[in-house]
């Protein structure tokens, strides 16, 4: 296929040379000046996506999301898909994806989980959004960048799916952190917590798969001194997203909520910036009760 790809950042970048290594043709457009293996990159964002099969965006947030597509929908031929890969908010998604319709393309929101590390590795997991045709002509780039695409349902699901994960993640891995800081403060041995519930019914991936304990478990971010696999900025992220969602739905979510606040004083006012996520077990550790 010919491949448009607009944000070649710390993830687009990797996915775009994973699409050029898999023999696609692949154009690119970010605002830095970027250099990536097998993409040919140009001037513009519409110059990136004219005349192109798909066209894929990964970018920060859904304000930016917005002014991209005014750019490049025009530029875009019929029967093109315009792949969303950023996580953004629902609304910012479903927009995007009616004026995509409006213009006769196939419009797919796809937020991702995986990390860089999955990025690099072709082994994240999209969560995608969007018709069934738009789905099954974008799912061998999927095949490609990723080990998993699950199809969620029409446009903005994929999001809704995203943002309801991780609103998930960021509420278990406060709840591991804190344990571990309260398994301290009464004596018990890391190793012991970890593998009575790592076996037991406080089982999650925060523990089991990406423990905030260094030298417990299976290897993670904490045995790097916490440089982020997820950083503790992307969370809040989420978070954010997750709590706009649940005002716009009226749904009642204290935990999610807690968990925003929990994150928003660590990245803003504590040492969370640039840490990883899980960095809450030492900020948890040097903290009493008040």
């Amino acid at each position: 296929m010919n491949i448009g790809f607009i944000g070649l950042g710390n993830m687009g970048g990797p996915m775009a040379t994973n699409l050029a290594k898999a023999g696609h043709v692949v154009t690119g457009f970010d605002t830095a000046d970027v250099s990536v293996e097998g993409v040919e990159t140009v001037g513009s964002a519409a110059e990136a996506a004219a005349d192109q099969d798909i066209v894929i965006t990964m970018l920060p947030n859904g304000q930016i999301l917005r002014a991209v597509a005014d750019q490049i929908i025009p530029s875009m031929r019929a029967g093109a898909v315009f792949l969303d890969c950023s996580t953004v908010d629902v609304e910012s998604a479903r927009h995007v994806a009616e004026a995509a319709d409006q213009a006769d393309l196939l419009a797919l929101d796809a937020p991702v989980s995986g990390g860089i590390g999955g990025a690099q590795g072709g082994t994240l997991t999209f969560m995608v959004g969007g018709s069934d045709a738009a789905f099954l002509k974008a799912k061998p780039l999927f095949e490609i960048m990723g080990q998993k695409a699950v199809h969620c349902g029409p446009s903005g699901n994929g999001q809704a799916a995203k943002i309801c994960n991780n609103m998930i993640l960021g509420a278990t891995m406060i709840a591991t952190c804190e344990a571990f800081a309260l398994a301290d403060k009464l004596g018990l041995d890391r190793q012991s917590m970890f593998d009575v519930v790592s076996t037991s019914s406080g089982y999650s991936w925060s523990m089991n798969a990406y423990c905030p304990a260094p030298g417990v478990g299976p290897q993670s971010p904490a045995d790097n001194g916490y440089k982020p696999g997820f950083a503790a900025d992307l969370m809040l992220k989420d978070l954010r997203l997750s709590q706009q969602a649940a005002e716009a739905a009226d749904a009642d979510t204290p935990m999610g909520q807690r968990a925003m606040e929990l994150y928003a004083r660590f990245v803003e006012e504590e040492d969370g910036a640039g840490r990883d996520f899980s960095a809450m077990l030492p900020r948890f550790e040097g903290r009493g009760r008040g």
